[in-house]
């Protein structure tokens, strides 16, 4: 019994020793190739100003040199970035071309440069994945060491891009199975994201947090937290129409029987003309107006449209159709500020900026189906006092956005209603979601009832 036990001990030991040698070194790497990253988009959009027109008046010329670069050299890189190296996970064990890297970094500086609205997280979580799987195969991992690997990557490039390496962790284990935390690569998670964190900081990387302490005095205040509930169910619709808009889009434009240059170009136009129209505001990474939506003092946010977030889910959506390489986090997190600051100046103009921020993380929730890691973040980026509204709206978000992502290669191992019949173990693209047989009756037997009660009022 005792040498068992012994046994048991020291294989689990020699397991942790090397995981965490394994998961530092690739969090090191992966914050030292994303610190390049981030600075080379800093470089491109402090170019913006240099050039004598409207920077996005570029972006029809870039989308088509984007769509050619990626289909030349290294055709995974297409998309939103956490979608394919989700579905190399599910698929071929992790197994990442590393000519992603290289071509990945490039082709989402000029997106963003252009002023395509793409975010930098997706394509800093796939350049982070293909290195641990370029690092696997020099190393020469098994196919299940390879998977873990490529986790950690997803989850060094998350933290390494926002600052937050406990959500990016989490993030990394959680967004790949809906329903299912993936415990076993939950320390290599951690300290992946943790060495990235730190080593982008140590190589002059610098995150921006906000302040939420002012809202301690009203931490148990009954109508603020049934207004709460309100914004959960608000942001869950507002997350599925970001997944509707995007899957439409997409499937919309492949149908168009033009050359996909001739599409990429003209969807570029329409982005130009939408940003000569409304403004740059909507185009882009979108910072700036992240930032004072989450300001304390909403007399910067004052002249922020209400429809901002929907302006900002089409030209999403058109950048990604048209070819456009970045991620869909960020503009997730801009749509879910800005739906929060409209919910806000419409129920509760006093918490306002509340609201931006569970805005910020509840759409992200819903979206991506990932409420354990957008709590967390709400903690890290906010402060503690606002965990328990960002817990509640986050989780009632992420169930009534439904059976549906920004990510359709996410395996399905839940449903989120005992009404609802679903067929566990799919991919959440393919999923068949009905009526459950005894609630299906039921739905029946109450339409049939109507129906009599209209015949009769005919009558």
């Amino acid at each position: 019994m005792i040498k068992k036990h012994f046994e048991e001990q020291t294989a689990i030991l020699l397991s942790v020793t090397k995981w965490i040698v394994l998961s530092s070194v690739v969090g090191i790497i992966i914050g030292a190739i994303v610190t390049l990253f981030l600075k080379t988009i800093h470089l491109a959009e402090a170019y913006q100003q240099k050039i004598p027109f409207a920077y996005y008046y570029t972006l029809p010329f870039v989308l088509v040199f984007v769509v050619w670069l990626i289909r030349t050299f290294a055709p995974s890189a297409e998309g939103h970035g956490t979608e394919k190296v989700i579905e190399a996970v599910h698929k071929r064990h992790g197994k990442i071309d590393l000519k992603v890297v290289p071509i990945k970094l490039i082709a989402t500086v000029l997106t963003i440069f252009a002023g395509g609205s793409v975010g930098k997280e997706g394509p800093a979580g796939q350049i982070g994945a293909a290195s641990a799987s370029g690092l696997s195969d020099l190393l020469r991992f098994s196919d299940s060491d390879r998977k873990k690997i490529v986790i950690c990557g997803i989850s060094a490039g998350f933290a390494s891009v926002f600052g937050t390496p406990i959500a990016g962790a989490i993030f990394g284990v959680e967004v790949l199975i809906i329903g299912v935390v993936l415990y076993d690569v939950l320390l290599p998670s951690f300290i992946a994201g943790f060495a990235a964190f730190t080593t982008a900081q140590f190589l002059g990387i610098e995150y921006t947090y906000f302040d939420m302490h002012y809202y301690q005095s009203i931490s148990l205040d009954p109508i603020l937290i049934a207004k709460v509930i309100g914004a959960g169910l608000f942001f869950g619709l507002v997350s599925d129409i970001v997944v509707t808009s995007m899957q439409v889009m997409h499937k919309g434009i492949q149908k168009i029987p033009l050359n996909i240059y001739i599409k990429s170009f003209i969807i570029g136009m329409v982005l130009v003309l939408i940003g000569a129209l409304f403004g740059a505001q909507y185009l882009g990474l979108g910072m700036e107006t992240i930032q004072d939506t989450l300001n304390p003092d909403p007399y910067f946010a004052k002249d922020l449209p209400w429809y901002a977030f929907l302006l900002k889910t089409l030209t999403t959506s058109l950048t990604l159709s048209g070819g456009g390489s970045g991620g869909v986090i960020t503009p997730i997190f801009y749509i879910g500020a800005t739906s929060g600051h409209a919910f806000g100046s419409w129920f509760d103009y006093e918490h306002i900026t509340l609201f931006a921020a569970l805005g910020f993380v509840s759409v992200l929730s819903g979206a991506a189906n990932a409420p354990i890691a957008a709590t967390i973040m709400a903690v890290e980026l906010f402060g503690l006092e606002i965990a328990h509204y960002a817990a509640l709206s986050a989780v009632i978000s992420f169930l009534v956005t439904g059976h549906r992502s920004v990510f359709p290669s996410q395996i399905l191992a839940m449903r989120k209603s005992e009404i609802l019949e679903v067929k566990i173990g799919q991919e959440i693209e393919k999923a068949e979601v009905e009526l459950e047989e005894s609630q299906l009756s039921r739905f029946q037997k109450i339409r049939r009832r109507i129906l009599r009660k209209k015949m009769r009022l005919k009558k």
